[in-house]
């Protein structure tokens, strides 16, 4: 088994963030990863699409954070912007945005799914989750930058999530959600900090190798592709 690659699928640059993405995918690629997503937030897109940087051993994959407090609405950007993107995350925090992303396929990732007195997700909701394949985005610059009642709030409705993701198989993701190139963490340290809060060592691998990799494989189908379950397959594919 060759060595995993690792990925940070939510970071914001300029406009959204401090840095521009060439620093930042600069300093990622450093730390190790093998790629970032783009993913500033709907309301603070630049005025162009920016060139995004890769190399052989490096990408930069393009992606959004879909900020709306309307269901309507949201569906509405999740049409318009779908096949523009590697990476759609929708940015939860009520219960109707977070069913309207759960129920969506078309969906990759939510991020900051809590409110109130929540911790955002339930037994319903994980359900739709683990049957439309959109994962449940576990993010780590909130916790880094919170303290006391704050920080224990969060960790809590972190393992209240973990708990529902392990009974209905449903994916995590984990992210920096960097706002700027200092809350970028290697993947060593991003493993490590996972399994302070709770994630297996297992679980915090995959979280940062094998469901960002799902993602861009289901956003990018192979040549033979036609539609969901339609391959056109090459001589010496089948046996």
């Amino acid at each position: 088994m060759g060595k995993p690659k690792f990925y940070d699928f939510c970071v914001h640059a300029v406009p959204d963030g401090e840095n521009t993405i060439e620093q930042l995918s600069t300093l990622a690629r450093h730390l190790g990863y093998s790629g970032i997503a783009l993913a500033n937030h709907s309301d603070k897109l630049p005025q162009s699409q920016p060139v995004l940087p890769t190399t052989n051993e490096f990408e930069v994959f393009r992606g959004i954070e879909l900020v709306e407090e309307n269901p309507s609405k949201l569906h509405g950007l999740i049409g318009k912007f779908r096949k523009s993107v590697d990476v759609l995350i929708v940015h939860g925090g009520s219960e109707t945005i977070n069913r309207a992303a759960l129920e969506n396929p078309r969906v990759d990732i939510l991020n900051h799914p809590a409110f109130d007195k929540s911790n955002g997700l339930n037994q319903v909701l994980a359900k739709a989750a683990a049957e439309n394949d959109v994962a449940i985005g576990l993010t780590l610059r909130p916790l880094l930058h919170s303290r006391g009642p704050r920080r224990v709030r969060l960790l809590s409705d972190l393992r209240a999530n973990l708990d529902l993701a392990r009974k209905y198989d449903v994916s995590l993701l984990l992210s920096s959600d960097a706002m700027s190139c200092f809350d970028l963490r290697s993947p060593m340290e991003t493993l490590a900090l996972a399994e302070i809060c709770g994630l297996e060592e297992d679980e915090a691998l995959e979280a940062i190798t094998t469901v960002p990799e799902k993602i861009i494989s289901r956003s990018r189908p192979g040549p033979g592709y036609i539609r969901e379950g339609i391959e056109v397959l090459e001589e010496g594919d089948c046996f």
